[in-house]
């Protein structure tokens, strides 16, 4: 898959920040390292001796995503000359702290995941973000979705109502709808009558669908998945809100990568065929170079939710 070339991040600044009426700086241009890597082996040195450590964050179902991952981990071992070991952490704290701490060398992180953990360790950079399929663009949508018996039609109806996110550390499941929900002056810890956390996705669908919560935010594919799978049948849930486009989730790198590592597995992530790039359980056609800028619409939504609500 050929890289697109992208500027994304003053678009989707503007899409994002229209309604919260945010003042925002110029883009820089996207510098693509030019650097050749060799054909001989890159020297390496991990706390794993010379094992290349990677972790991703939970996103579908554990064995769907678990056969993705093992099929990209032969890939890269064939590309990188060098011994990988891709490991599912139980929820994205735990790639978080592992990134940040040294404990592995490369990350796939959801947008927010990335800025959390590069507030913790500056020697952090993004390197990929994978293309949608659905779209053929680098970026995603939220959406709430609601049970139909439950009486909402509106953000505003779900004030009372059970309410599950996904993460903490969820740009979908948590960040951007939290953004929504404070601009109209909702607090979902008051107002709503329990908030749940499910760790993922494709959990946060089923607790959905067992009535667990009555309404939810998700990542648009992971409900048009559970729409197609009848696990959410159209004549019982619906969709009340769409997002703006959101940065699309980053392969997250720590500056102790050697250069020409850094390079060979941005391209190697770039040029892997279509099959192996779903590792985060989207449905994607391949990567595209990114960097620390393209995510700075969810470093000023990160921001906004910070600080104090208006009283009014």
């Amino acid at each position: 898959m050929k890289k697109l070339r992208t500027n994304f991040n003053f678009v989707l600044t503007l899409i994002l920040f229209s309604s919260l009426a945010c003042t925002l700086n110029s883009p820089k241009s996207i510098v693509v390292s030019q650097s050749q890597p060799t054909s001989a082996t890159i020297p390496f040195n991990s706390q794993e001796n010379g094992v290349l450590e990677i972790a991703i964050i939970p996103s579908v179902s554990s064995s769907e995503q678990r056969n993705k991952i093992q099929l990209l981990e032969e890939y890269l071992k064939q590309e990188l000359d060098l011994p990988v070991k891709i490991q599912l952490t139980k929820d994205y704290e735990t790639a978080i702290d592992l990134l940040v701490n040294g404990k592995v060398e490369v990350a796939y992180l959801g947008p927010l995941a990335y800025i959390q953990a590069k507030q913790r360790n500056p020697n952090l950079e993004p390197i990929v973000a994978h293309i949608e399929k659905t779209t053929g663009r680098p970026w995603y949508t939220s959406v709430i979705v609601v049970n139909s018996q439950a009486g909402i039609n509106t953000i505003q109806d779900i004030k009372g109502k059970r309410f599950g996110f996904v993460s903490l550390s969820s740009t979908s499941g948590f960040l951007v709808p939290s953004a929504k929900f404070k601009k109209l002056g909702i607090k979902p810890d008051q107002d709503f009558s329990e908030v749940q956390y499910s760790s993922g996705h494709d959990k946060n669908i089923m607790a959905l669908a067992n009535n667990k919560v009555d309404a939810i935010a998700v990542e648009k594919q992971t409900y048009i998945e559970a729409l197609q799978q009848n696990k959410l049948p159209e004549n019982k849930y619906k969709v009340i809100w769409e997002s703006d486009p959101i940065p699309n989730s980053p392969f997250v790198i720590s500056s102790s990568l050697p250069l020409e590592l850094k390079t060979k597995l941005q391209r190697a992530l770039i040029n892997a065929p279509e099959g192996l790039v779903s590792v985060g359980g989207t449905t994607a056609t391949g990567y595209t170079v990114v960097q620390d800028e393209d995510y700075e619409p969810i470093r000023q939504l990160q921001t906004f939710l910070k600080q104090p609500s208006q009283n009014k």
